[in-house]
């Protein structure tokens, strides 16, 4: 998923309103500060999503060319699928 900084900022201002309407946090910094830091966090784990993303598609392509004819009957986006899944398990990302 690709969001822009200004939705990232706005989804990090939702989950800080949220976490704080139902006092499950109690902030020690600014608002400001606080919500740079969900901000940050997000944008992070986007970013790693992507390099899975790009990865599992790697993998993908190197197991089609190893399988050579045999990969005709593949379906891609399942195998993909399975790919990303396992990669993010091994990565402890969650999808």
């Amino acid at each position: 998923m690709r969001l822009r900084d200004d939705q990232i900022h706005r989804l990090a201002e939702k989950v800080y309103n949220d976490l704080a309407a139902e006092g499950l946090i109690t902030p020690k910094g600014e608002r400001g500060a606080v919500v740079a830091g969900i901000a940050g966090a997000i944008s992070r784990d986007f970013s790693r999503e992507q390099v899975l993303e790009r990865d599992a598609e790697r993998l993908l392509d190197e197991t089609v060319a190893a399988m050579g004819r045999g990969a005709a009957d593949i379906d891609r986006r399942k195998m993909l699928r399975m790919i990303k899944e396992k990669l993010a398990k091994e990565r402890k990302i969650v999808l």
